[in-house]
Protein backbone atom coordinates (compact mmCIF):
# COMPACT_ATOMS: atom_id res chain seq x y z
CA UNK A 1 0.00 0.00 0.00
CA UNK A 2 1.39 3.69 -0.71
CA UNK A 3 2.11 5.86 2.03
CA UNK A 4 -0.97 7.99 0.97
CA UNK A 5 -3.28 5.10 1.69
CA UNK A 6 -1.89 4.58 5.25
CA UNK A 7 -2.59 8.35 5.78
CA UNK A 8 -6.76 7.49 4.85
CA UNK A 9 -6.34 4.07 6.76
CA UNK A 10 -5.18 6.07 10.16
CA UNK A 11 -7.77 9.06 9.92
CA UNK A 12 -10.51 5.71 9.48
CA UNK A 13 -9.01 4.26 12.63
CA UNK A 14 -9.67 7.82 14.17
CA UNK A 15 -12.85 8.45 12.70
CA UNK A 16 -14.18 5.00 14.08
CA UNK A 17 -12.74 5.48 17.83
CA UNK A 18 -14.68 8.87 17.20
CA UNK A 19 -17.82 6.91 16.35
CA UNK A 20 -17.28 4.60 19.40
CA UNK A 21 -16.80 7.16 21.74
CA UNK A 22 -19.55 8.90 20.80
CA UNK A 23 -22.21 6.15 21.23
CA UNK A 24 -19.94 5.17 24.51
CA UNK A 25 -21.13 8.37 26.15
CA UNK A 26 -25.24 8.00 24.42
CA UNK A 27 -25.46 4.78 26.39
CA UNK A 28 -22.98 4.17 29.36
CA UNK A 29 -23.62 5.21 32.27
CA UNK A 30 -22.56 8.79 33.58
CA UNK A 31 -21.64 8.47 36.99
CA UNK A 32 -20.89 5.51 39.50
CA UNK A 33 -22.96 5.00 42.35
CA UNK A 34 -20.63 7.14 44.34
CA UNK A 35 -21.25 10.11 41.78
CA UNK A 36 -17.68 9.87 40.48
CA UNK A 37 -17.83 9.64 36.73
CA UNK A 38 -17.47 6.61 35.01
CA UNK A 39 -13.89 5.73 33.14
CA UNK A 40 -15.81 5.62 30.08
CA UNK A 41 -17.84 8.95 29.98
CA UNK A 42 -14.39 10.72 31.69
CA UNK A 43 -12.50 9.23 28.67
CA UNK A 44 -15.11 9.94 25.76
CA UNK A 45 -17.10 12.75 27.25
CA UNK A 46 -16.83 16.06 25.12
CA UNK A 47 -13.57 13.97 23.52
CA UNK A 48 -15.44 12.21 20.71
CA UNK A 49 -17.64 14.77 19.14
CA UNK A 50 -14.19 17.23 19.39
CA UNK A 51 -12.38 14.57 17.56
CA UNK A 52 -15.10 14.39 14.80
CA UNK A 53 -15.09 18.24 14.54
CA UNK A 54 -11.38 18.66 14.50
CA UNK A 55 -11.61 15.07 11.54
CA UNK A 56 -14.03 17.28 9.36
CA UNK A 57 -12.02 20.14 9.10
CA UNK A 58 -9.14 17.40 8.06
CA UNK A 59 -11.24 15.89 5.44
CA UNK A 60 -12.04 19.58 4.16
CA UNK A 61 -8.37 20.27 3.69
CA UNK A 62 -7.88 16.85 1.83
CA UNK A 63 -10.39 17.57 -0.23
CA UNK A 64 -9.05 20.99 -1.34
CA UNK A 65 -5.69 19.97 -2.16
CA UNK A 66 -7.19 18.68 -5.34
CA UNK A 67 -5.13 21.29 -8.03
CA UNK A 68 -6.45 23.86 -10.21
CA UNK A 69 -6.09 22.68 -13.97
CA UNK A 70 -3.51 25.07 -14.09
CA UNK A 71 -1.97 22.77 -11.83
CA UNK A 72 -1.42 25.16 -8.78
CA UNK A 73 -2.95 23.54 -5.61
CA UNK A 74 -6.20 25.61 -4.55
CA UNK A 75 -5.44 28.50 -2.09
CA UNK A 76 -1.94 28.90 -3.78
CA UNK A 77 -1.00 32.57 -5.04
CA UNK A 78 -0.82 32.96 -8.78
CA UNK A 79 3.09 33.70 -9.76
CA UNK A 80 3.67 37.26 -11.21
CA UNK A 81 3.52 36.22 -15.05
CA UNK A 82 0.66 33.67 -14.34
CA UNK A 83 -1.98 34.24 -17.61
CA UNK A 84 -5.27 35.56 -16.92
CA UNK A 85 -6.69 32.29 -17.84
CA UNK A 86 -4.51 30.51 -15.24
CA UNK A 87 -6.05 32.81 -12.66
CA UNK A 88 -9.40 32.63 -14.18
CA UNK A 89 -9.30 28.29 -13.70
CA UNK A 90 -7.41 28.76 -10.25
CA UNK A 91 -10.86 30.70 -9.20
CA UNK A 92 -12.93 28.37 -11.52
CA UNK A 93 -11.57 25.17 -9.16
CA UNK A 94 -11.91 27.13 -5.84
CA UNK A 95 -15.23 27.89 -6.84
CA UNK A 96 -16.22 24.75 -7.48
CA UNK A 97 -14.39 23.04 -4.37
CA UNK A 98 -16.52 25.48 -2.29
CA UNK A 99 -20.00 24.49 -4.51
CA UNK A 100 -19.39 20.72 -3.56
CA UNK A 101 -18.87 21.54 0.57
CA UNK A 102 -21.96 23.79 0.35
CA UNK A 103 -23.97 21.11 -1.03
CA UNK A 104 -22.39 18.64 1.24
CA UNK A 105 -23.34 20.68 4.51
CA UNK A 106 -26.77 21.29 3.19
CA UNK A 107 -27.51 17.33 2.76
CA UNK A 108 -25.89 16.59 6.16
CA UNK A 109 -27.60 19.42 7.95
CA UNK A 110 -31.04 18.25 6.24
CA UNK A 111 -30.48 14.75 7.54
CA UNK A 112 -29.65 16.44 11.05
CA UNK A 113 -32.85 18.15 11.03
CA UNK A 114 -34.46 14.86 9.90
CA UNK A 115 -32.78 12.84 12.66
CA UNK A 116 -33.20 15.74 15.26
CA UNK A 117 -36.96 15.08 15.09
CA UNK A 118 -36.76 11.55 16.64
CA UNK A 119 -37.05 10.45 20.28
CA UNK A 120 -34.03 9.03 20.39
CA UNK A 121 -32.90 11.45 23.78
CA UNK A 122 -29.51 12.54 22.03
CA UNK A 123 -28.08 15.84 20.97
CA UNK A 124 -27.59 14.91 17.28
CA UNK A 125 -24.67 16.99 15.77
CA UNK A 126 -24.94 16.69 12.09
CA UNK A 127 -26.83 19.85 11.76
CA UNK A 128 -24.06 21.75 13.46
CA UNK A 129 -21.18 19.95 11.46
CA UNK A 130 -23.27 21.00 8.21
CA UNK A 131 -23.16 24.76 9.75
CA UNK A 132 -18.93 24.47 10.74
CA UNK A 133 -18.74 23.39 6.97
CA UNK A 134 -19.42 26.53 5.41
CA UNK A 135 -17.96 28.26 8.39
CA UNK A 136 -14.29 26.71 7.36
CA UNK A 137 -14.77 27.95 3.41
CA UNK A 138 -13.07 31.35 4.01
CA UNK A 139 -9.77 29.36 5.70
CA UNK A 140 -9.06 26.85 3.10
CA UNK A 141 -6.55 29.01 1.47
CA UNK A 142 -4.56 29.42 4.11
CA UNK A 143 -0.94 27.47 5.00
CA UNK A 144 -1.04 24.98 8.01
CA UNK A 145 1.36 27.48 10.53
CA UNK A 146 -1.64 30.22 10.38
CA UNK A 147 -3.82 27.70 10.12
CA UNK A 148 -2.38 26.43 13.44
CA UNK A 149 -1.98 29.79 15.23
CA UNK A 150 -6.16 30.82 14.39
CA UNK A 151 -7.01 27.34 16.27
CA UNK A 152 -5.33 28.19 19.19
CA UNK A 153 -6.20 31.65 19.06
CA UNK A 154 -10.23 31.06 18.34
CA UNK A 155 -10.21 28.12 21.55
CA UNK A 156 -9.60 30.91 23.75
CA UNK A 157 -11.13 34.65 22.58
CA UNK A 158 -14.40 33.16 21.11
CA UNK A 159 -16.19 31.49 24.62
CA UNK A 160 -15.02 35.28 25.95
CA UNK A 161 -16.74 36.70 23.10
CA UNK A 162 -19.94 34.44 23.40
CA UNK A 163 -19.78 34.38 27.13
CA UNK A 164 -20.41 38.61 26.52
CA UNK A 165 -23.23 38.01 23.70
CA UNK A 166 -24.89 34.68 24.56
CA UNK A 167 -27.56 37.35 27.05
CA UNK A 168 -28.83 39.22 23.89
CA UNK A 169 -29.60 36.07 22.28
CA UNK A 170 -32.54 34.65 21.99
CA UNK A 171 -33.09 31.52 24.74
CA UNK A 172 -31.64 28.43 23.70
CA UNK A 173 -33.75 25.73 23.11
CA UNK A 174 -32.69 22.00 24.62
CA UNK A 175 -33.95 19.68 21.61
CA UNK A 176 -31.97 18.71 18.70
CA UNK A 177 -32.15 20.84 15.73
CA UNK A 178 -35.16 19.28 13.85
CA UNK A 179 -37.38 20.47 11.03
CA UNK A 180 -39.80 21.85 13.10
CA UNK A 181 -37.97 24.95 14.35
CA UNK A 182 -37.53 26.08 10.66
CA UNK A 183 -40.24 28.32 11.64
CA UNK A 184 -37.70 30.43 14.21
CA UNK A 185 -34.79 30.88 12.01
CA UNK A 186 -33.24 33.50 14.09
CA UNK A 187 -33.60 31.17 17.03
CA UNK A 188 -32.23 28.27 15.05
CA UNK A 189 -29.43 30.06 13.72
CA UNK A 190 -28.51 30.90 17.05
CA UNK A 191 -28.53 27.61 18.74
CA UNK A 192 -26.42 26.53 15.86
CA UNK A 193 -23.89 29.15 15.67
CA UNK A 194 -23.45 30.10 19.35
CA UNK A 195 -25.76 29.04 21.91
CA UNK A 196 -26.17 25.35 21.66
CA UNK A 197 -24.85 21.97 22.44
CA UNK A 198 -22.74 22.32 19.72
CA UNK A 199 -22.05 25.92 18.49
CA UNK A 200 -20.37 26.05 15.36
CA UNK A 201 -18.72 29.50 15.89
CA UNK A 202 -17.27 28.20 18.88
CA UNK A 203 -16.46 24.93 17.69
CA UNK A 204 -14.68 26.31 14.41
CA UNK A 205 -11.81 25.99 16.49
CA UNK A 206 -12.14 22.24 15.98
CA UNK A 207 -12.14 22.47 12.61
CA UNK A 208 -9.03 25.11 11.94
CA UNK A 209 -7.24 22.53 13.75
CA UNK A 210 -8.64 20.34 11.28
CA UNK A 211 -7.64 22.43 8.54
CA UNK A 212 -4.08 22.96 9.86
CA UNK A 213 -3.21 19.18 10.46
CA UNK A 214 -4.69 18.32 6.80
CA UNK A 215 -2.48 20.60 5.29
CA UNK A 216 1.00 18.91 6.84
CA UNK A 217 2.57 15.71 5.76
CA UNK A 218 0.90 13.58 7.40
CA UNK A 219 2.10 10.60 5.25
CA UNK A 220 5.32 10.01 7.35
CA UNK A 221 6.48 9.43 11.28
CA UNK A 222 7.64 12.81 11.82
CA UNK A 223 4.14 14.78 11.38
CA UNK A 224 1.80 11.84 13.42
CA UNK A 225 4.57 11.73 15.75
CA UNK A 226 4.49 15.44 16.28
CA UNK A 227 0.53 16.01 16.73
CA UNK A 228 0.81 12.81 19.16
CA UNK A 229 2.77 14.74 21.40
CA UNK A 230 1.43 18.15 21.41
CA UNK A 231 -1.82 16.27 21.86
CA UNK A 232 -0.37 14.88 24.86
CA UNK A 233 1.28 17.76 26.14
CA UNK A 234 -2.23 19.50 26.11
CA UNK A 235 -4.45 16.72 27.37
CA UNK A 236 -1.93 17.00 30.46
CA UNK A 237 -0.94 20.46 31.26
CA UNK A 238 -4.26 22.16 29.76
CA UNK A 239 -6.42 20.81 32.89
CA UNK A 240 -3.20 21.49 35.17
CA UNK A 241 -3.44 25.01 34.26
CA UNK A 242 -7.45 25.11 34.94
CA UNK A 243 -7.29 23.36 38.44
CA UNK A 244 -4.74 26.25 39.72
CA UNK A 245 -7.20 29.18 38.17
CA UNK A 246 -10.45 27.41 39.57
CA UNK A 247 -8.46 26.72 42.62
CA UNK A 248 -7.56 30.09 43.06
CA UNK A 249 -9.59 32.20 46.22
CA UNK A 250 -13.58 32.76 46.04
CA UNK A 251 -13.40 30.64 42.86
CA UNK A 252 -15.27 27.81 43.16
CA UNK A 253 -17.47 30.10 45.80
CA UNK A 254 -18.86 32.13 42.79
CA UNK A 255 -19.26 29.23 40.77
CA UNK A 256 -21.48 27.31 43.82
CA UNK A 257 -23.64 30.65 43.93
CA UNK A 258 -22.40 32.05 46.47
CA UNK A 259 -20.39 34.80 45.63
CA UNK A 260 -18.55 36.81 48.41
CA UNK A 261 -19.70 34.25 50.86
CA UNK A 262 -17.41 31.43 52.80
CA UNK A 263 -14.46 30.93 50.45
CA UNK A 264 -14.43 27.35 49.31
CA UNK A 265 -11.33 25.37 49.29
CA UNK A 266 -10.75 23.59 45.65
CA UNK A 267 -12.18 20.17 44.85
CA UNK A 268 -12.05 18.67 41.49
CA UNK A 269 -14.75 16.60 42.30
CA UNK A 270 -17.21 19.73 43.41
CA UNK A 271 -16.16 21.27 40.44
CA UNK A 272 -17.30 18.97 38.27
CA UNK A 273 -20.22 18.44 39.81
CA UNK A 274 -20.88 21.60 39.26
CA UNK A 275 -19.94 21.35 35.59
CA UNK A 276 -21.72 18.62 34.74
CA UNK A 277 -25.61 20.50 33.51
CA UNK A 278 -23.05 22.76 30.93
CA UNK A 279 -24.95 21.92 27.45
CA UNK A 280 -22.51 23.09 25.04
CA UNK A 281 -21.95 26.82 26.66
CA UNK A 282 -21.10 28.29 30.36
CA UNK A 283 -24.30 29.28 31.84
CA UNK A 284 -25.66 32.44 29.95
CA UNK A 285 -25.43 35.62 32.18
CA UNK A 286 -23.17 33.43 34.76
CA UNK A 287 -20.04 34.39 36.38
CA UNK A 288 -17.19 34.80 34.26
CA UNK A 289 -15.16 32.06 36.21
CA UNK A 290 -17.18 29.35 34.71
CA UNK A 291 -14.50 30.53 31.40
CA UNK A 292 -11.91 28.44 33.85
CA UNK A 293 -13.67 25.00 33.80
CA UNK A 294 -12.54 22.20 31.79
CA UNK A 295 -15.89 20.51 31.84
CA UNK A 296 -17.11 18.27 29.40
CA UNK A 297 -19.23 19.99 26.73
CA UNK A 298 -18.53 23.43 28.94
CA UNK A 299 -16.90 25.66 25.35
CA UNK A 300 -14.52 27.40 28.00
CA UNK A 301 -11.21 27.77 26.91
CA UNK A 302 -9.80 25.18 28.51
CA UNK A 303 -12.31 22.81 27.44
CA UNK A 304 -11.45 23.44 23.49
CA UNK A 305 -7.55 23.52 24.35
CA UNK A 306 -7.46 20.25 26.04
CA UNK A 307 -10.59 18.45 23.53
CA UNK A 308 -8.24 19.99 21.15
CA UNK A 309 -5.31 18.14 22.37
CA UNK A 310 -6.99 14.77 22.75
CA UNK A 311 -7.83 14.69 19.05
CA UNK A 312 -4.27 15.87 17.56
CA UNK A 313 -3.05 12.66 20.19
CA UNK A 314 -5.62 10.30 18.96
CA UNK A 315 -4.83 11.46 15.14
CA UNK A 316 -1.15 11.30 15.66
CA UNK A 317 -1.01 8.02 16.96
CA UNK A 318 -3.85 6.26 14.50
CA UNK A 319 -1.46 7.57 11.65
CA UNK A 320 1.80 6.15 13.49
CA UNK A 321 0.11 2.86 13.96
CA UNK A 322 -1.35 2.63 10.59
CA UNK A 323 2.60 3.33 8.85
CA UNK A 324 3.95 1.05 11.59
CA UNK A 325 1.94 -2.28 10.75
CA UNK A 326 2.71 -2.94 7.06
CA UNK A 327 0.45 -3.61 4.36
CA UNK A 328 -0.87 -6.53 5.44
CA UNK A 329 -1.52 -5.24 8.47
CA UNK A 330 -3.30 -2.07 7.12
CA UNK A 331 -5.49 -4.34 5.06
CA UNK A 332 -6.89 -5.46 8.66
CA UNK A 333 -6.89 -2.26 9.93
CA UNK A 334 -8.66 -1.03 7.35
CA UNK A 335 -11.41 -3.96 7.81
CA UNK A 336 -11.33 -3.76 11.50
CA UNK A 337 -11.87 0.20 11.38
CA UNK A 338 -13.99 0.32 8.02
CA UNK A 339 -16.71 1.96 10.25
CA UNK A 340 -14.52 4.99 9.97
CA UNK A 341 -15.26 4.94 6.30
CA UNK A 342 -19.16 5.38 6.88
CA UNK A 343 -19.53 7.20 9.47
CA UNK A 344 -22.53 9.29 8.39
CA UNK A 345 -24.64 6.58 8.12
CA UNK A 346 -23.71 4.44 11.21
CA UNK A 347 -24.45 7.62 13.02
CA UNK A 348 -27.51 8.04 11.43
CA UNK A 349 -28.01 4.53 12.07
CA UNK A 350 -27.06 4.50 15.61
CA UNK A 351 -29.24 7.82 16.35
CA UNK A 352 -32.24 5.71 15.19
CA UNK A 353 -31.48 2.40 17.08
CA UNK A 354 -31.84 5.10 20.15
CA UNK A 355 -35.32 5.52 20.19
CA UNK A 356 -37.21 3.90 22.68
CA UNK A 357 -39.06 1.46 20.46
CA UNK A 358 -35.93 0.04 18.50
CA UNK A 359 -33.72 -2.62 20.20
CA UNK A 360 -31.78 -2.14 22.29
CA UNK A 361 -33.53 0.48 24.75
CA UNK A 362 -31.75 0.23 27.63
CA UNK A 363 -28.69 2.10 28.90
CA UNK A 364 -25.64 0.48 30.27
CA UNK A 365 -22.19 -1.92 29.15
CA UNK A 366 -24.81 -4.46 27.26
CA UNK A 367 -26.67 -1.80 25.40
CA UNK A 368 -23.07 -0.04 24.41
CA UNK A 369 -21.37 -3.26 23.46
CA UNK A 370 -24.71 -4.16 21.31
CA UNK A 371 -24.45 -1.08 19.57
CA UNK A 372 -20.64 -0.71 18.84
CA UNK A 373 -20.58 -4.75 17.89
CA UNK A 374 -23.54 -3.41 15.31
CA UNK A 375 -21.62 -0.54 13.83
CA UNK A 376 -18.56 -2.22 13.62
CA UNK A 377 -19.53 -5.16 11.95
CA UNK A 378 -20.84 -3.49 9.61
CA UNK A 379 -18.20 -1.14 8.56
CA UNK A 380 -16.06 -4.31 8.57
CA UNK A 381 -18.55 -6.08 6.51
CA UNK A 382 -18.96 -2.66 4.14
CA UNK A 383 -14.89 -2.13 4.47
CA UNK A 384 -14.05 -6.19 3.18
CA UNK A 385 -17.10 -5.77 0.26
CA UNK A 386 -15.22 -2.47 -0.91
CA UNK A 387 -18.13 -0.52 -0.71
CA UNK A 388 -19.36 2.81 0.46
CA UNK A 389 -21.50 3.48 2.98
CA UNK A 390 -25.04 4.77 1.41
CA UNK A 391 -25.19 8.05 2.96
CA UNK A 392 -21.76 8.49 2.41
CA UNK A 393 -22.11 7.52 -1.47
CA UNK A 394 -25.29 9.32 -1.74
CA UNK A 395 -23.77 12.59 -0.47
CA UNK A 396 -20.21 12.33 -2.32
CA UNK A 397 -22.20 12.06 -6.01
CA UNK A 398 -24.10 14.87 -4.94
CA UNK A 399 -21.41 16.76 -3.80
CA UNK A 400 -19.31 15.73 -6.88
CA UNK A 401 -21.80 16.83 -9.14
CA UNK A 402 -22.16 20.28 -7.93
CA UNK A 403 -18.35 20.81 -8.02
CA UNK A 404 -18.84 19.27 -11.52
CA UNK A 405 -21.46 21.21 -12.62
CA UNK A 406 -19.15 24.37 -11.82
CA UNK A 407 -16.02 23.09 -13.92
CA UNK A 408 -18.14 22.26 -16.89
CA UNK A 409 -18.07 25.59 -18.50
CA UNK A 410 -14.44 25.87 -18.60
CA UNK A 411 -14.15 22.25 -20.28
CA UNK A 412 -16.26 24.05 -23.55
Amino acid sequence: MTTGTARLVGLDVARCLALVGMIATHTYVDRTPEGDLTLVQAVAGGRSSALFAVLAGVGIALATRERATTGAPLGASGASGASGAARAARGRERLALSSGIVVRALLVGLLGLLLGGLESGLAVILTSYAVLFVLLLPFVGLRAPVLFALAGLWAVVVPVGSHLVRPSLPPRGFDSPSLSQLGEPVRLLSELTVTGYYPALTWLAYGLLGLAVGRCDLAGRVVPAVLALVGAALVVVVPLVSAWLVGAPGVVATLAGRPGGPDTAFDATTVDRLAEQLSGTTPTGGPWQWLLVTGQHSGTPADLLQTQGSALLVIGSALLLAGAVGATGRRVLAVGAGAGSMTLSLYSLHVVARQPDVWPPDDGTEAWVWHTLLVLALGAAFAAAGRRGPLEAVVSRASRGAADAVRRPSRR
